[in-house]
């Protein structure tokens, strides 16, 4: 992995001028360019430490806490969080086409959506969606360390949240700033010191639940299936945000094993999503999780209590540093210009601004659920148009295809866009749209009697659509 002080921008570099060595204490120096096979490095299993410390944090707390109040029992609650954390071997499949093409997500999907095609879904499935997802993050980090501030007795006023808010911001963006190599140094020891935190946290929680507690008035039939099919969107959407897994394998060498990439990204991430969402879940069968800080802290011992709201912070603070490096990638790819330090900063500033709304304006919980519930209607399918076109090109893509953005290139298709991507994702997410039952509820959810089937009614067209109108090409251009 390469680094430098300061940031070179990629355009600074001439054709085939390598950025100066570096370190984890340097800002890396490249952005969405393509990462020569020399400068690779580095095993699958660092993947593992670096999804597992973004899989420990307070969404998931709450989101499966969630579970429990929308009238699931325990046990119904842990087989949902299970089902919907298997899309995390989705995620670990994109992760391959980093080493691959040596690129970030951002740019290997010029192949799936053409050049200028891409441009529009790195704007909203790229950059748009994940400073979404960065603001939900940092409220809750936010409404964590509100908690703690209370506890050490300082005013909570405006003044006090909003500074709050944007110094949790300023330390995630630093991380961000610097970039993979940090990234992937400082991911295993906060693994290890969540996990200490969480296991003796679950210790405590343990001993005031009860797992075999019924609810008040048990969902039987359709409010049954519509309940879990909603809990199975609400979790996958987890995974189903990091369409950019790529970008934090790209520094692997070409010749890195797929499945190793695979299961040690979708391990590091399933094991401690599961065990967080659990614990939320399970917490909400002695408290009520409408108040996650008051509910936990009549769970928690007073001494350990400021711990565990530390790490939660901390906790988001990982997720959040990959949602803006990648995020920051996107503004990129969009074809700003821009250093990736400017671009990170950039999406850390909206963000900013979109969490004081969530938290000072807007209902939070209300806002949480129907983000990440309607959001599936676009990252499913998304998801699905990319796995798809990494299956049909057998992983293989032409790095130096990828980076020509020329009209009349590789990847220019028509006028710079992909009909096949277009139309896949499209016609994926406009099915999506007719079974959704979130927001508003759709034709086919009304019809089905409230069940939401918009995930598997997405993944299941876009792969079908994608891979009939694309197979053919894809054999010519590999013949």
């Amino acid at each position: 992995m390469v680094f430098t002080t300061p940031e070179p921008h990629q355009d600074d570099l001439a054709p085939g001028e390598a950025a100066p060595p570096g370190g984890a204490a340097r800002v890396e120096a490249h952005g969405i360019d393509h990462i020569p096979d020399a400068e690779r490095r580095g095993r699958p299993r660092e993947l593992c430490a670096v999804w597992a410390a973004a899989n420990v944090n307070y969404l998931s707390l709450l989101v499966g806490g969630t579970l429990v109040l929308m009238g699931l029992s325990f046990w119904q609650a842990v087989a949902v969080i299970v089902v919907g954390n298997l899309f995390w071997l989705l995620t670990g499949f994109l992760a391959i086409s980093g080493p691959a093409a040596g690129a970030p997500s951002e740019v290997i999907t010029r192949a799936v959506y053409g050049v200028r095609g891409n441009r529009v879904n790195n704007a909203v499935t790229g950059w748009l969606i994940s400073v979404c997802y960065f603001a939900l993050n940092l409220a809750a980090a936010a409404s964590a360390a509100f908690a703690l501030v209370r506890k050490v007795g300082l005013p909570l006023n405006t003044g006090v949240q909003a500074a709050v808010v944007v110094l949790i911001a300023a330390l995630t963006l630093a991380i961000s700033v610097y970039g993979h190599a940090l990234i992937v140094r400082l991911y295993l020891p906060i693994t290890l010191v969540l996990a200490a935190v969480f296991a003796v946290a679950a210790v405590f929680v343990v001993d005031h639940a009860d797992p075999g507690q019924a609810p008040a008035a048990p969902l039987t039939g359709t409010d049954l299936w519509a309940t879990v099919l909603a809990g199975v969107t609400l979790i996958a959407s987890g995974p189903l945000s990091y369409t950019t897994s790529a970008d934090f394998s790209r520094y692997l060498p070409r010749t890195a094993s797929a499945k190793a990439i695979t299961g040690w990204t979708a391990l590091g991430a399933f094991v401690p999503s599961v065990a967080v969402c659990s614990l939320g879940a399970l917490a909400a069968t002695a408290v009520d999780m409408t108040d996650p800080q008051t509910a936990l802290g009549a769970l928690l011992p007073g001494w350990f209590e400021p711990v565990f709201l530390l790490a939660l912070v901390l906790g988001t603070i990982a997720i959040n540093a990959l949602t803006a490096y990648s995020a920051g990638l996107a503004l990129q790819a969009v074809g700003l210009r821009v250093r990736r330090t400017v671009s990170v900063l950039a999406d850390g500033s909206v963000s900013v601004a979109l969490t004081l709304y969530a938290l000072l304006v807007s209902d939070f919980l209300d806002t949480v659920s129907d983000v990440l519930q309607l959001t599936v209607v676009l990252l499913g399918p998304a998801m699905t148009v990319y796995a798809t076109d990494i299956a049909l090109r057998r992983n293989r893509y032409d790095a130096a295809a990828l980076t020509d953005e020329r009209p009349g290139s590789p990847f220019w298709y028509r006028a710079g866009v992909n009909p096949a991507g277009a139309l896949a994702l499209a016609a994926g997410s406009g099915a999506a749209a007719l079974c959704v039952n979130t927001l508003y509820t759709g034709p086919v959810a009304q019809a089905l009697g409230g069940v939401d089937v918009a995930l598997p009614a997405g993944v299941v067209v876009t792969a079908v659509v994608y891979a009939a109108l694309m197979r053919r090409r894809v054999e010519r251009s590999a013949g």
